[in-house]
């Protein structure tokens, strides 16, 4: 435990971040378990609607540095592909 005044400041301050971040991410990984289960279920109209969500949780997690832009946008090309797949099986 840090015995600095500054230093017990940013103790506190990276934990209510921590806290914050893991909420974000939490919501992110709730709507990406939702969209893949649409698509395993073929809804279509569901699916593009979680997606849709999902992209837009991403791009603005990636903007606030929750998580690495490159990571935001290749789980975007990755969750697109998927549902273009679906809908040409479809």
């Amino acid at each position: 435990m840090p015995n600095i005044k500054s230093a017990i400041k940013r103790v506190e301050v990276i934990e209510r971040n921590n806290k914050q971040n893991r909420s974000v991410k939490s919501e992110i990984n709730t709507f990406i378990k939702k969209f893949k289960s649409a698509i395993d279920a073929k809804n279509v109209a569901e699916a593009e609607e979680l997606y849709k969500k999902v992209s837009g949780l991403l791009d603005s997690a990636s903007k606030e540095n929750v998580i690495h832009s490159n990571s935001a946008s290749r789980k975007k090309a990755h969750f697109s592909k998927m549902l273009d797949d679906m809908k040409k099986s479809a």
